[in-house]
């Protein structure tokens, strides 16, 4: 699946998660596999908690760190991406709730 700036994308079903200082820890709960994200990534996934585009993502970080829009958006996607593949995050149709 190839996620766009306009994808909604949400937390699967059966994730849990926690916050270790700034970084966070996932469990994959059906799998029993976890996962580290940094700061940044840490920062994606509290974004992801509800339902959300990869746009309005885009739009929280460049206001918050200094990055540009393109970079921010190249990053998102190939972490969101990677997100997907794993399971964690579920990309829905329709628009943000």
């Amino acid at each position: 699946m190839t996620l766009s700036s306009e994808s909604i994308v949400v937390v699967a079903k059966d994730q849990t998660s926690c916050d270790l200082g700034g970084e966070a820890a996932i469990l994959d709960m059906k799998q029993g596999i976890y996962y580290g994200l940094d700061a940044v990534g840490a920062r994606i996934w509290s974004l992801v908690q509800v339902e959300t585009s990869v746009a309005q993502i885009c739009d929280t970080l460049t206001a918050e760190y200094e990055v540009e829009l393109d970079r921010c958006r190249s990053d998102v996607l190939a972490l969101l991406e990677d997100l997907v593949a794993h399971q964690l995050i579920e990309v829905l149709d329709g628009q943000a709730a």
